[in-house]
């Protein structure tokens, strides 16, 4: 019972900590909403022939919420950075309470912030030109969820190797945008270079965006298209990230374990 509470504690305090922090909740949705406005506004027409003639933005938004998910995950569990450097951590960890609860409510804080902010774009997509249908939003959550319980259990994992959150910040960000980047969110990863191919194998966000690429257009794009423009099935997608999450997740609660 107490290993429960613990968890709660700790994941109670993360949501706190973010509720209060407005100007985090806003700055964190500014770059996911101007990459749609922007670039789907001023990219679509370009890009149309080679989307095959796939609306931009529809065809974008599973690659920016993936994004999102994944910046505020990773921004989310900086906490354990800062929780060292200021001195709660030893406070919590003199206490008689799990370690591994203390890394499972944090990894479970950041997965739950991460998905609000992806809830608050999937909530926003009328209003920018996504069409979303109602039957497919539970399916669409999953897979939110599990990304970003994956990618909260890589930041715990880095934020317990680090002693500062400024060599947070900076491995943070050399892993953003390349992990952005050839996760498919722009282009299609189907003709792209074997190099490429080989790193987005590897990438879990490859695989949420994939999942929820195909759930968003199964219905509004014919089927030979969609196989197109798909590298995985969906099941594939989600046993990839049900693995990834449960390494990840393993492996920060050693190293939170060992090096708190």
């Amino acid at each position: 019972m107490q290993f429960i509470q613990t968890i709660y504690t700790i994941w109670q305090r993360e949501i706190i900590r973010y509720w209060r922090d407005k100007t985090r909740i806003i700055s964190t949705l500014f770059m996911p909403l101007m990459f749609l406005v922007i670039f789907g506004a001023g990219l679509s027409k370009t890009l149309a022939t080679g989307n095959f003639g796939v609306d931009f933005t529809q065809f974008m938004y599973p690659g920016i919420v993936a994004m999102s998910v994944m910046s505020v995950a990773f921004f989310s569990t900086v906490s354990t950075v800062w929780d060292r450097e200021f001195g709660f951590l030893k406070e919590i960890l003199v206490a008689p309470v799990s370690r591994v609860a203390v890394a499972i409510g944090k990894t479970l804080g950041a997965t739950t912030i991460a998905s609000i902010q992806a809830l608050i774009l999937l909530i926003l997509a009328p209003f920018i030109g996504v069409t979303i249908h109602f039957v497919i939003i539970p399916q669409l959550v999953l897979f939110m969820l599990l990304l970003a319980f994956a990618i909260s259990g890589m930041g715990l994992l880095i934020s317990s190797l680090m002693k500062t959150t400024e060599s947070f910040g900076l491995v943070m960000q050399v892993l953003i945008f390349p992990m952005f980047f050839i996760s498919g969110a722009f282009f299609p990863l189907t003709a792209v270079p074997s190099w490429m191919k080989v790193l987005s194998y590897i990438n879990p966000l490859t695989y949420g965006v994939d999942a929820m690429r195909q759930i968003l257009l199964g219905n509004q794009v014919a089927e030979n298209i969609l196989s197109v423009l798909s590298l995985h099935a969906i099941s594939v997608n989600a046993l990839f990230l049900l693995g990834f999450s449960a390494v990840m997740v393993s492996t920060a609660v050693w190293a939170f374990n060992k090096r708190a």
